[in-house]
C-alpha cells in the first residue's frame, strides 16, 4: 500500500469514528506504529487531522470568537465590496462565517432584500431589521452558530438566490475548497449551483490550507474576493479553472 492510499485511509477512519490510536492503526493497516507516527506527521503538517496523546482526532474549525478578532479590517473591506454586489429586491443567501456577518450589517438596510442564512448570529442580527429574513433549520454546531447537516441542506434545496456569499476554512494548493466539518460538505457545494451569482469570500490566510473534505474549486464561483495576491504560476492554475479573482487591496 502506498503512503497516501494509507494516509488517506487514516483520514477516513478518523472522519467516521472522530479519533484513532497508534497502535490501533498499525494493526489495522498492517504497518508498524513509527510508519503510522510519520504518517500523522505527515496529515499534521497539511493541516488534515489534530495529534492527541497516543492518535489523532479530527480537525475541528476555529470558535466564532476567535474568528470575529481574526484579520478584522480585511474582512471589513471584503464586506463592502461584498455588499456593492447587493441590489434592491435581491434574494441573498449568506453563509455562515464572520466575514458573512460583516456583509449583512452592510446590507441590512437595502430594501426589498430576502436574506436567507444558516448563521444564528446573522439572523439575530437580521431579525430587527428592514430585510426579510428565512433562516434554514438542521444541527447546530454551537462552537461556530451555525447550521448544518441533511436538514440543512434539503430546505434549501428549493430555493434560488440573486446572489450568494461564502466563507470557506481552507483553500489548498490546487485551489481546491475544503472544510474540516464533513457535515457541511453538501450545503457548501450544491448553494453556490442554486445561485444566479456567487462569491467566494476569504482573505489570505485561508489559502495554502488543507483541510478533510473538499467541497469545489475556484473556478465554481462567480468570483471570489479575496486580499490575497497571487504570482505568475498561480495566476495560471486559476486561468486553467476559469476562476475570476476580485482584489480587495
Amino acid at each position: 500500500m502506498f503512503a497516501a492510499e494509507r494516509q488517506a485511509m487514516i483520514v477516513e477512519m478518523i472522519r467516521q469514528n472522530g479519533s484513532v490510536q497508534v497502535d490501533a492503526l498499525a494493526r489495522e493497516l498492517g504497518v508498524s506504529s513509527m510508519t503510522i507516527r510519520r504518517d500523522l506527521v505527515k496529515l499534521k503538517e497539511e493541516d488534515k487531522i489534530e495529534r492527541c496523546h497516543g492518535g489523532a482526532v479530527a480537525k475541528h474549525e476555529t470558535d466564532y470568537a476567535d474568528k470575529q478578532i481574526s484579520h478584522q479590517g480585511v474582512k471589513k473591506r471584503l464586506a463592502r465590496v461584498c455588499a456593492s454586489l447587493v441590489s434592491e429586491g435581491d434574494t441573498v443567501f449568506l453563509d455562515a462565517g464572520t466575514t458573512t456577518y460583516e456583509i449583512a450589517k452592510l446590507i441590512k438596510e437595502v430594501r426589498g432584500i430576502l436574506v436567507v442564512t444558516n448563521d444564528l448570529e446573522i439572523a439575530q442580527l437580521l431579525k430587527s431589521s428592514e430585510a426579510e429574513l428565512f433562516i434554514c433549520g438542521g444541527s447546530i454546531q454551537k462552537s461556530t452558530g451555525s447550521t448544518f447537516g441533511r436538514y440543512a441542506t434539503q430546505m434549501l434545496a428549493d430555493f434560488k438566490f440573486d446572489v450568494g456569499f461564502f466563507g470557506a476554512a481552507c483553500i489548498n494548493k490546487e485551489f481546491e475548497v475544503t472544510t474540516p466539518t464533513y457535515e457541511k460538505m453538501w450545503l457548501k457545494r450544491n448553494t453556490p449551483m442554486q445561485c444566479e451569482r456567487s462569491y467566494l469570500v476569504v482573505d489570505q490566510s485561508k489559502f495554502g490550507r488543507q483541510a478533510m473534505t473538499k467541497i469545489n474549486h475556484l473556478g465554481d464561483y462567480t468570483g471570489v474576493v479575496t486580499d490575497k495576491e497571487f504570482d505568475g504560476k498561480e495566476r495560471e492554475r486559476l486561468k486553467e479553472q476559469n476562476a475570476v479573482i476580485i482584489g480587495v487591496g
